[in-house]
């Protein structure tokens, strides 16, 4: 064999090995990742109004909490990306959970908070129409909600 094919045979062989390591690499760690996720509350997301919700959260009713502060564009002129940002000063708040009142799907995020971890979580929400924004905290197991209404216009030309 020439020294030119023993070359060309060797870097093959590199790359079907360094190929087959990193495919490896993916499923080890993907396996690694998914054991590490909390389970997904499907009746959470599924829920059509905030008794249902909560009844899917395992909770009976939240307290009003003036601990809770929602930033949200008074007027949303498009209410595909309506952004909404929460942030809870309840002492031990666990989760966090953004709720639209009229969607059709009340859950619209939701949020675990590590302890000893800031509540502050924002994102981007979808409204069909003018509706309460609700952040409903869970802290020490107990449930706290505040809220504020977003007006969304119709084709976000204001009308």
């Amino acid at each position: 064999m020439k020294q030119k094919d023993m070359v060309r045979d060797s870097r093959r062989g590199f790359v079907k090995l360094a190929g087959g390591a990193a495919a490896l690499a993916v499923a080890g760690f993907g396996g690694v990742a998914q054991a590490q996720q909390p389970a997904w509350n499907k009746a959470a997301f599924e829920a059509k109004n905030l008794p249902e919700m909560m009844k899917a959260l395992g909770g009976s009713n939240a307290a009003e909490s003036a601990d809770i502060s929602i930033t949200a564009p008074d007027i949303a002129e498009n209410g595909a990306v309506v952004p909404v940002g929460v942030t809870s000063k309840v002492p031990g708040t666990q989760a966090v959970y953004i709720l639209v009142d009229k969607n059709p799907n009340v859950l619209a995020a939701s949020f675990n908070i590590p302890q000893g971890t800031e509540a502050n979580v924002a994102t981007r929400i979808k409204m069909g129409q003018t509706s309460d924004v609700m952040a409903l905290v869970k802290a020490n197991d107990k449930y706290f909600v505040a809220k504020k209404e977003v007006k969304v216009t119709l084709g976000g030309c204001g009308g």
